[in-house]
């Protein structure tokens, strides 16, 4: 028997469909999980907080594999799972359709200036013209990062009439690569960040970046809050030198009460809730876990498999 030390929060959808060869294990606290982590060949640790499951993580020191709904798994200590030899799979793509339609959503709203919609509605209001008036048809967008997420954001823009050109290693048609893009900044009217969080990508987007992008330009950033220098977003902001930012993400979240992001007019802070405008999450990551046991007990890869060296 293989044990599995899993949340119990996932155990209805699992628990049915576990095959004979699995001896599960269900923690509702973090106490709990710690004292059956060092059993666990298979683990599924997920909790809201991320230090508990640096904690559990460290503690599971017969684990093999580590399953999580989590995409971006940075703050895990990777170094010592892979010393481990540990065989990680994360969220990659649970929350793809849902986030890539929040981009649509806040690009949308930004263009027509619904929040200003919005509000007159609640001022029983009756606008006698458009607050905002901008089109997506027709405008360039720089999409950094060309995953799950980032590929759905392409086909749903494309569908605007939107010309989306991104960056990606191995170039392409269409495509600028990593060494390439900085210089051409200023041929864009939206920059979208999709990227993982690792040291390649932290603050990839600061003063110079945010200086060479046009009047006009709106960041929009669902990857993380560390992939932009904030300070130096919100002195851009501040001097309107770029459009707007719409952010999902903030370095650090919670965005404590008095930061001045909160009431930049050309800011919309949307507090990480693009991955969970959905309901569908943890029945596809369920789906997903119980595929990979069966690959895993033939021996079979499973995925999608973080790499731990580069940290996503």
């Amino acid at each position: 028997m293989t044990k599995a030390v899993m949340s119990a929060l996932i155990r209805p959808l699992v628990e049915p469909r576990l095959p004979d060869w699995v001896e599960p294990m269900w923690f509702m606290t973090k106490e709990q999980a710690l004292e059956m982590a060092p059993e666990a060949e298979i683990g599924w640790f997920d909790l809201n907080d991320k230090d508990p499951m640096i904690e559990i993580a460290h503690a599971a020191t017969n684990l093999k594999w580590l399953n999580s709904i989590y995409a971006g798994l940075d703050f895990l200590p990777l170094d010592v799972l892979q010393q481990r030899g540990v065989t990680v799979t994360n969220g990659v793509g649970i929350n793809a359709i849902t986030i890539a339609e929040y981009v649509v959503m806040l690009m949308l709203a930004h263009a027509k200036g619904y929040r200003d919609v919005v509000r007159a509605q609640e001022r029983h209001e009756w606008l006698l013209d458009s607050p905002g008036k901008r089109e997506l048809s027709g405008e360039r967008v720089l999409l950094l990062g060309l995953g799950a997420i980032g590929s759905l954001i392409k086909t749903r823009l494309e569908a605007f009439d939107m010309s989306v050109v991104p960056v990606r290693r191995s170039g392409g048609e269409g495509s600028l690569r990593p060494g390439e893009w900085r210089e051409k900044l200023g041929e864009f009217d939206w920059v979208i960040l999709a990227v993982p969080s690792t040291d390649e990508t932290r603050h990839m987007i600061a003063a110079s970046e945010l200086a060479a992008m046009r009047p006009n330009a709106v960041l929009v950033n669902i990857a993380r809050g560390d992939v932009v220098k904030q300070d130096d977003l919100v002195e851009a902001l501040k001097a309107k030198t770029i459009e707007a930012a719409l952010l999902d993400v903030t370095d650090p979240e919670p965005l404590p009460e008095d930061h001045p992001l909160w009431d930049l007019e050309n800011a919309q802070v949307t507090m990480h809730l693009s991955g969970r405008a959905q309901t569908k999450m943890f029945m596809r990551s369920a789906d997903r876990f119980v595929e990979n046991l069966e690959r895993w007990h033939k021996g079979e890869p499973v995925g999608p498999q973080m790499d731990l060296a580069a940290g996503y």
